[in-house]
C-alpha cells in the first residue's frame, strides 16, 4: 500500500490528537511533475553532459568538413592532370577516393561507422599514393604541378587520427608524408627539387602532427571528464541511498514513540468501555502509520498551500480545546509537499507534549507565519510549568525523534526554549535560516541539545 493511500484510509477511522495521522494534504500540480523511478536505483545522467562520444563527433564534422573542402580544391588541378595519367586506372581511384570521403562525410551525420570510414578514406589515400608513378602515360614526363593527391595529404593524416591507435597513427602520419617527398622528387611528382620535397615532406608532417595531438589530448582529457563524472555519480546515488535510509529511520521512530508507544500506554491504562474504544481507535491509526512507513515514499516535487498547512494544524488544536491558532502573512506561500507533512506532525506532537506535560497553563497558542525564505515558520508555546533539560534522560526518544530529527531530514530546524516555572516554546523553521546566511549557529546547537532529552513520555 502507499502512503498516499493508506492516508487516506486513515481519514476514514476515528483517531486521536496523540497519533497525529489524519488525511494528507491535496497535492498541488502531480501532473505537472515526472517521477523518476531510478532515483534510489541507477543515477541519473546530466542532459547535456561533455563527454568523449561528444568530442568524438565534434572532431569527425570538423575533418569531414576540411575533407570535402579540399577535396573540392583538387578536382580542377585532378582534371588537369587526367590528361598524362592512365584514365583506365587513374579515374577509378580517384572516384574511389572521393566515394570513401562521401560514405566518412554521411558517417559523421548519421553517428554510425566513424572510424571505419576514416579508415578508408586514409588506406585508399595510402594505396593511390604508392601507385602514383605507376599510372602516368609516360613516366619520364616531368609533371608541371604537385599531383592532387597533395591537397588530401592533411586529410588523411586526420582521418588516420580519428580511426587508428596511437601507435599506428603516429607512423601513418610519419609514413604518409615521407612517401609524398618520395613521389614529388620524381617526374610523376614534379621533379622537384630534394630541399622542396623535404620541406613539402615536414609540412605535411607537421599539420598531421598537430592535428594527432589535439584530437588525442581531447580524448584524453574528455576521458577524465567521463570517469569523474561517473565516480560523482556513483557517489551521489550512495548518498542518495544513505540519506533516504536516514529518513526512514527517523519517520518509524517517529511513528513507534507517536502512535505505537500511544497507544499501548492508552491500552494498559483503560479502566471503562469507552477507554477500550479509544485504545482500539488508536491501534487502527497506528497500524496505518505503519503501513505507511512500508509503502513508497512520495518522491515527487508537489507542493501545498501553507494555508492549508494552517487550516490542519487549526483543525488538530480545535482537538485540544486549549490551543489557539494564529495565521500571519501565509497567503500565496507553498511549500513542499513531504515538508509540509513533517511540520504539521512535528506541531502536533508539540501539542501533545504540552497537554499532557506542561500542567496548568494559563495560555497556549500556535503560530504560522511566513519567513525570509520564503518558506513557514511555526511557534508552539505555552506558559505550563516548563522542565529542566539537564534532567531529562538521554535515552528517552521525545522531541528529538519526532520533531528536531524529522524537521532536520526535510531540511528545516526545531529550537527549543523551556526553564522550570516559565513555559515552554518550540519553533519550527523550514528552510533552515543558515542556508540563507542567517548566524543560528549557537540557537541550533541549544536547540539540538534540548531536543534531544525531552520525551512526550516525560519530558
Amino acid at each position: 500500500m502507499s502512503k498516499r493511500a493508506a492516508r487516506q484510509g486513515d481519514r476514514n477511522r476515528q483517531g486521536t490528537l496523540a497519533s497525529t495521522a489524519t488525511q494528507p494534504f491535496t497535492a498541488v500540480g502531480d501532473d505537472a511533475f515526472e517521477t523518476d523511478g531510478s532515483l534510489f536505483g541507477r543515477a541519473r545522467q546530466p542532459r547535456n553532459p561533455i563527454s568523449q562520444a561528444q568530442i568524438e563527433i565534434v572532431l569527425s564534422r570538423s575533418v569531414a568538413a576540411v575533407a570535402v573542402i579540399f577535396a573540392l580544391q583538387s578536382v580542377p588541378l585532378m582534371l588537369e592532370q587526367l590528361e598524362s595519367r592512365k584514365a583506365a586506372a587513374g579515374v577509378p581511384i580517384a572516384i574511389l577516393l572521393a566515394l570513401t570521403i562521401v560514405i566518412f562525410v554521411v558517417a559523421t551525420l548519421i553517428r554510425q561507422g566513424i572510424r571505419t570510414a576514416a579508415a578508408a578514406v586514409a588506406a585508399v589515400y595510402l594505396a593511390a599514393l604508392f601507385v602514383w608513378p605507376m599510372l602516368m602515360i609516360d613516366p619520364t614526363a616531368v609533371l608541371e604541378n604537385k599531383p592532387w593527391l597533395w591537397y588530401l595529404c592533411s586529410v588523411a593524416t586526420s582521418c588516420a587520427a580519428i580511426a587508428l591507435p596511437l601507435f599506428w597513427a603516429v607512423a601513418y602520419t610519419v609514413i604518409t608524408p615521407v612517401a609524398f617527398g618520395l613521389v614529388r622528387v620524381l617526374p610523376s611528382g614534379g621533379e622537384a627539387e630534394t630541399l622542396l620535397a623535404v620541406l613539402d615532406t615536414f609540412y605535411a608532417m607537421l599539420l598531421g602532427g598537430t592535428v594527432l595531438i589535439i584530437i588525442y589530448v581531447l580524448r584524453e582529457a574528455t576521458a577524465k571528464v567521463d570517469s569523474a563524472q561517473s565516480n560523482a555519480l556513483a557517489k551521489y546515488s550512495v548518498a542518495v541511498r544513505h540519506h533516504a535510509t536516514e529518513v526512514e529511520r527517523v519517520e518509524v521512530d517517529s511513528i513507534v514513540h507517536d502512535s505505537v508507544l500511544a497507544t499501548l500506554l492508552s491500552a494498559a491504562g483503560v479502566r471503562n468501555a469507552r477507554g477500550a474504544e479509544l485504545a482500539a481507535a488508536m491501534a487502527r491509526s497506528a497500524i496505518i502509520r505503519l503501513q505507511e512507513a512500508n509503502g513508497e515514499r512520495n518522491l515527487d516535487d508537489a507542493s501545498v498551500a501553507v494555508s492549508k498547512l494552517v487550516a490542519r494544524i487549526r483543525t488538530a488544536a480545535t482537538a485540544t480545546g486549549v490551543f489557539t491558532v494564529t495565521e500571519l502573512c501565509v497567503d500565496g506561500l507553498s511549500i513542499p509537499e513531504n515538508a509540509a507533512e513533517a511540520l504539521y506532525s512535528a506541531s502536533v506532537q508539540a501539542m501533545v507534549n504540552s497537554v499532557q506535560h506542561a500542567g496548568p497553563a494559563q495560555s497556549r497558542s500556535v503560530t504560522v507565519g511566513g519567513n525570509d525564505q520564503s518558506g513557514c515558520t511555526i511557534e508552539i508555546s505555552d506558559t505550563g510549568r516548563g522542565f529542566d533539560v539537564s534532567a531529562v534522560a538521554s535515552a528517552r526518544l521525545g522531541l528529538r525523534v519526532s520533531i528536531h530529527d524529522r524537521i532536520a531530514a526535510v531540511g528545516g530546524v526545531a529550537v527549543l526554549r523551556t526553564s522550570l516555572g516559565q513555559g515552554t516554546t518550540i519553533t519550527i523553521t523550514w528552510p533552515r535560516p543558515d542556508e540563507a546566511g542567517e548566524p543560528i549557529a549557537v540557537q541550533s546547537a541549544e536547540a539540538k541539545g534540548a531536543l534531544s532529552g525531552r520525551d512526550a513520555g516525560g519530558q
